[in-house]
Parts: C-alpha cells; structure tokens; sequence
C-alpha cells in the first residue's frame, strides 16, 4: 500500500521560500506521475504542479509558474515542491498526489498524502 508523507511547510514572510517534500513508501514511486494541490480555508482544492515519472515533463497552474518548480528523486522516492517569492496569496494547506499520468485533474490522481500547511505572511 502507497503512503506519501509531505514535510517542510511552514510560517515564512512574503518573497521568501520554502522547500516542500513529499516522501513515498511503495514499489510505485518511479513508474508513477506525481503532482502537487493546495486547498486554502474556504475554497476548493486547487492545481499547483505536475511531474511525469522520469521527471522529463513538468507543468504549473499560471499562478505559481516562475516561482515553484517541482521536482523528484525516484532513487529517494521523494517529490519536492521549491517555492520562491511566496505571496500571502499562496496560503494553503499542500498534498501531493500519486496518479498513473500527469495531469491537472484532482481526479487522475489516486493516493494522496495528508498535508502540509503553509503560511505567508508578515
């Protein structure tokens, strides 16, 4: 059974960075597309980032696109989310995701981690 297990989220101040990752447990890891979410208070779960299993394939909601780059180590099992220039607006409870092809939907992914938050402010 797949567990993923996200880390590194936190308080930081507006323009600053912080590095998500995202730990799988699992013979799947390196066959499987990985993506990021986040759900901030209020709203839906939203899109961040999308990862195909070699790593060769990348894509990002517009709104974090120049400031965050995913990325994964497949030898590590781990996804890691490198977000700069954070804004207030970025404030959100983050998951990653494990899913059979990249994508944007919340629905291609099938397992899913239990978050981590994070908080932009001054």
């Amino acid at each position: 059974q797949v567990q993923l297990v996200e880390s590194g989220g936190g308080l930081v101040q507006p323009g600053g960075s912080l590095r998500l990752s995202c730990a799988a447990s699992g013979r799947t890891f390196s066959t499987s597309a990985m993506g990021w979410f986040r759900q901030a208070p209020g709203k839906g779960r939203e899109f961040v980032a999308t990862i195909n299993f070699n790593g060769r394939y990348t894509y990002y909601a517009d709104s974090v696109k120049g400031r965050f780059t995913i990325s994964r180590d497949n030898a590590k099992s781990t996804l890691y989310l490198q977000m700069n220039n954070l804004k207030p607006e970025d404030t959100a409870f983050y998951y990653c995701a494990q899913g059979g092809r990249s994508g944007s939907l919340a629905s291609m992914y099938d397992t899913w981690g239990q978050g981590t938050q994070v908080t932009v402010s001054s």
